[in-house]
């Protein structure tokens, strides 16, 4: 098989597998909220029509680095249908990704604003909206399966994980192969290197509006996180 076949068939597969994300009904209360908040919108949005659907992942197919995130923003990927799109927690991923050249651009608006990731690919935990931003362990569990398939096939050398929970996750079911070995727990800026059959892990805070606006998580501080990673990129 050609390099060319190769990936052209790695874009097929990705988007085979974004069609069954986003037809995805598996959760019943996520179904729910995600279709009641695109048919009721916030008054800012409301001449705008929502996505309301699963969030499928987004970036480059053949990156070496992949970040997971939490889930859609019930007004943000819910309403513009692409991940960290159309809120503040994507508003302050995007410009410090853009400092360090994982993004031709500060900003995300929406699907068609030409945006593109270089090396990087978003994926999260859950790909619906969850009410309170707190998908249940129920939900998170039907929604692993894209997580596993999208890692599997981009076969990543490193992860960002944004937030415990994604680091959890991570660590329990994407690199299963350090069971017995005692790791770290979460912390901002955590670093587990990686090896000849592991991905390294980075974690960071969740750049969430109340860790961001709070001080919780810093500019500075972001910017060390993507600063670690092309360091272990090489």
């Amino acid at each position: 098989m050609t390099a060319n076949s190769t990936a052209g068939s790695l874009e097929e597969q990705f988007v085979e597998l974004n069609g069954r994300v986003t037809s995805c009904r598996r959760c019943p209360r996520l179904v729910a909220w995600r279709e009641e908040v695109a048919r009721v919108k916030r008054r800012a949005f409301r001449d705008q029509v929502y996505w309301g659907k699963p969030v499928p992942g987004f970036g480059d197919v053949h990156a070496r680095v992949m970040i997971i995130g939490l889930a859609p923003g019930a007004h943000g990927g819910n309403r513009t249908g692409r991940m960290f799109t159309g809120d503040d927690s994507g508003n302050f991923l995007f410009r410090a990704l853009h400092r360090v050249g994982f993004a031709n651009q500060p900003v995300a608006i929406s699907r068609d604003d030409g945006l593109q990731l270089k090396d990087l690919y978003i994926g999260a935990l859950c790909r619906c909206a969850p009410p309170d931003n707190k998908p249940t362990p129920t939900e998170i569990a039907n929604c692993r399966p894209y997580l596993i398939e999208e890692f599997e096939a981009i076969k990543p050398q490193g992860i960002v994980c944004l937030g415990k929970m994604a680091y959890d996750e991570a660590l329990r079911h994407l690199v299963k192969s350090r069971s017995g070995v005692k790791l770290p727990q979460f912390g901002h800026g955590v670093l587990i290197p990686g090896d000849i059959s592991t991905p390294w892990v980075i974690a960071s805070y969740h750049p969430s509006r109340q860790n961001t606006q709070t001080g919780r998580l810093t500019t500075e501080m972001f910017d060390r996180i993507w600063e670690l990673a092309l360091k272990q990129m090489g």
